[in-house]
């Protein structure tokens, strides 16, 4: 099934149920009021969830409407937790390269993963509101998971079976504002800003066979001002799926229902499938000629994310964000 929050004025939103060809939706408030309200009783809410979604797709909903995506919020405005993974390590490794750094061994072994801010996450067409350009804005699109209750310890297999929804992401990145904060010893934080979500999560059952292997095997498109600058497909290299993903997170901790766990950049080896993110571009231009010549977005900027499938059709809704001067 396929699953939106639209803006009703309160900070969590309201459930609403979305047809699968993304033309109709209904509100779910009789089954549950938000996201996280059905998440935290998924075995009981999901089947009356799934019961409105057949009569939907069948055209025998009661008060069906419209759907628009300008009136979505994030899935979940507000999460527990966001924990973004870097499982494409081909990303990692040609942005290393650019700079000379070296390769860790463990790069390829063990997942990295950053602690994402969670309590503020933006709709698929809010603005990226920032204040200045020179902090070199970047978009990063990805794919992310919703899970259940995963505890402490869990196999990637028990892990697997706690994904309960899967979304797009743009992670958006300051890149200059990075090495003056990993240079501190610990991690992102400013450098990190709000991050947004496609308009609809979907259950993994809604891909069909795209969904194999804790991976999505479709591509993921980017955008930028217009032009297609890539789509790499989401299942190739992806070294460490969802399973493992999760897994790691829980390594030292149990995962709450409503937890983000998003893939990090999607990247492909074979560069003609293009780029997820500037930086992989400018690294790619730095190996190549020795300096980077694409430059990071600027006010005005839009990207568009978005994943299709077989037949051409949207499957989450797109990812329409505007780069925008933050005025106090």
């Amino acid at each position: 099934m396929k699953l939106a929050t639209l803006n009703d004025g309160a900070r969590d939103g309201q459930l609403a149920v979305v047809a699968r060809d993304l033309k109709t939706a209904h509100i779910a408030d009789g089954i549950a009021p938000t996201l996280q309200a059905a998440l935290d009783d998924w075995a009981f809410i999901a089947p009356q969830l799934e019961a409105l979604y057949a009569e939907l797709n069948a055209g025998r909903a009661r008060r069906p409407f419209d759907f628009d995506p300008a009136r979505c919020m994030a899935p979940l405005p507000r999460a527990f937790q966001w924990a973004d993974g870097s499982a494409y390590v081909n990303h990692v490794e040609l942005v290393r390269r650019a700079r000379g750094a070296d390769m860790p061994a463990s790069f390829w072994e063990e997942p990295l993963m950053v602690q994402g801010g969670s309590d503020d996450l933006l709709g698929p067409m809010d603005d990226i509101v920032l204040a200045h350009e020179e902090w070199g804005i970047d978009f990063e699109s990805e794919v992310a998971v919703v899970t259940g209750d995963v505890a402490m310890g869990a196999t990637p297999d028990e892990a697997l079976r706690q994904v309960r929804l899967v979304m797009l992401a743009n992670d958006v990145s300051l890149r200059n504002l990075i090495p003056p904060e990993l240079a501190k010893g610990f991690g992102f934080l400013q450098s990190k800003p709000a991050t947004a979500f496609s308009p609809v999560a979907v259950t993994p059952d809604e891909l069909g066979e795209a969904w194999r292997d804790g991976k999505v095997h479709l591509p993921l498109r980017s955008t930028w001002n217009g032009r297609l600058v890539g789509q790499p497909d989401a299942g190739t290299d992806m070294v460490f799926n969802f399973a493992q993903l999760v897994a790691h997170l829980c390594k030292t901790r149990n995962v709450r229902a409503g937890s983000i766990v998003g893939s990090g950049t999607v990247s492909n080896r074979d560069a003609s499938r293009g780029y997820s993110c500037i930086a992989e571009q400018r690294s790619l231009e730095t190996i190549e000629t020795g300096e980077p010549v694409t430059a990071y977005m600027r006010f005005g900027d839009t990207i568009r994310i978005e994943m299709l499938d077989e037949k051409g059709k949207s499957i989450f809704g797109a990812i329409e964000q505007t780069v925008r001067k933050l005025e106090r």
